[in-house]
């Protein structure tokens, strides 16, 4: 895990001064509904800000999937919100596109973070499944004619 991966971690592209831009016909409900992003917006970036400071720190797996997790969901109900307040609060294409992308970026380091692929035992190779000994020797090699390391003048491990 790399402490400086981006993982969709900043939402400096969605900002309330954006949404608030589009506001011009909307009325003083859809204002205050739209306020609402300003706080999912915050909520989100603290907890991206936990991940950004676990991973800097080289914290252990489960916390860090812990807190991805939970960033993954927030981040989720921010991108909901952009997408269903998208016409109200005139949010541009752009914008929900740019959070949609970061989300789908978020999902995969969540699932490369909290996967159990730990290090695992070297798989055997095929001198370990036919039981031949890893290096030959003059012990372990034919002698006589047609051996395994014959020559013109015989077997060289075996001088």
């Amino acid at each position: 895990m790399k402490p400086g991966i981006a993982v969709g971690l900043t939402l400096a592209a969605l900002t309330p001064v954006a949404l608030a831009a589009g506001l011009g016909a909307a009325s003083a409900q859809d204002a205050s509904q739209c306020n609402q992003f300003q706080a999912l917006s915050q909520q989100t970036q603290i907890k991206a800000d936990a991940v950004s400071a676990a991973m800097k720190a080289k914290g252990e797996r489960a916390e860090i999937c812990k807190l991805i997790s939970a960033f993954v969901v927030s981040e989720a109900t921010t991108v909901k919100f952009l997408v269903d307040n998208k016409t109200w609060c005139g949010v541009p294409d752009q914008m929900v596109s740019t959070a949609t992308i970061n989300h789908q970026k978020s999902l995969k380091m969540r699932d490369a973070i909290c996967s159990d692929d730990g290090p695992h035992p070297k798989a055997p190779s095929l001198s370990d499944a036919i039981k031949t000994p890893p290096l030959d020797s003059a012990v372990n090699t034919k002698t006589g004619s047609f051996g395994t390391f014959d020559s013109l003048t015989g077997n060289p491990l075996g001088k």
